[in-house]
C-alpha cells in the first residue's frame, strides 16, 4: 500500500472516530437520561464507548474502500449521509432531549445503512460486510430508543 494510500486510509478513521468521540463527549447522557425509565434489555453505560469505537473504525474502513473505488459514486454518498445521520442522533436525542425525533433519526440511519450494503454488495463485498455488524447495533439502538419514547 502506497503511503498516499495509508494516509487516506488514516484520515478517515481519523474523522470517524474523531468525530465520534467529540460527539460523544459533547452529549453525555447525563442526569436527564438517568431519570428516564428504560427497557430491562437497556445495557450499562460503559459498553457504548468500545462497541462504538469498533464500529465507527469498520464505518471508516468501509468508507474509504468505497471513497478508493469510487470518490464520487451513489456509495460514497450513502456512506456520506449515513455519517450525518450518525452524528446527528446523539444531540438530538441526548443534546435535545427529542426522543420522538431521534427515533425518526434512527430510522432514516437504518434505511441509509441498508442501502449502503446492498449498494456495496456486488462491487465490494467486503465494504458491505464491514456494515454488518453495524446494523445489527443499529437495529438495537432503534429498538432501544423506541421503547425509551414508549416508556417516557
Amino acid at each position: 500500500m502506497t503511503s498516499n494510500r495509508i494516509l487516506s486510509l488514516l484520515s478517515f478513521i481519523a474523522i470517524v472516530v474523531g468525530g465520534g468521540i467529540l460527539i460523544g463527549l459533547a452529549t453525555t447522557p447525563g442526569d436527564w437520561f438517568a431519570g428516564l425509565q428504560k427497557p430491562w434489555f437497556n445495557p450499562p453505560g460503559w459498553l457504548f464507548a468500545p462497541v462504538w469505537t469498533v464500529l465507527y473504525v469498520a464505518i471508516a474502513v468501509a468508507g474509504w474502500r468505497t471513497f478508493q473505488r469510487r470518490p464520487g459514486g451513489t456509495s460514497m454518498a450513502i456512506w456520506s449521509i449515513q455519517l450525518i445521520l450518525n452524528f446527528t442522533w446523539s444531540p438530538v436525542f441526548f443534546g435535545l432531549h427529542m426522543i420522538g425525533l431521534s427515533l425518526i433519526v434512527i430510522i432514516v440511519l437504518l434505511a441509509t445503512i441498508v442501502a449502503f450494503i446492498v449498494a456495496t454488495w456486488r462491487v465490494d463485498r467486503p465494504s458491505g460486510l464491514l456494515f454488518v455488524p453495524y446494523l445489527a447495533w443499529v437495529i438495537f439502538a432503534t429498538a432501544l430508543n423506541f421503547s425509551i419514547l414508549l416508556l417516557n
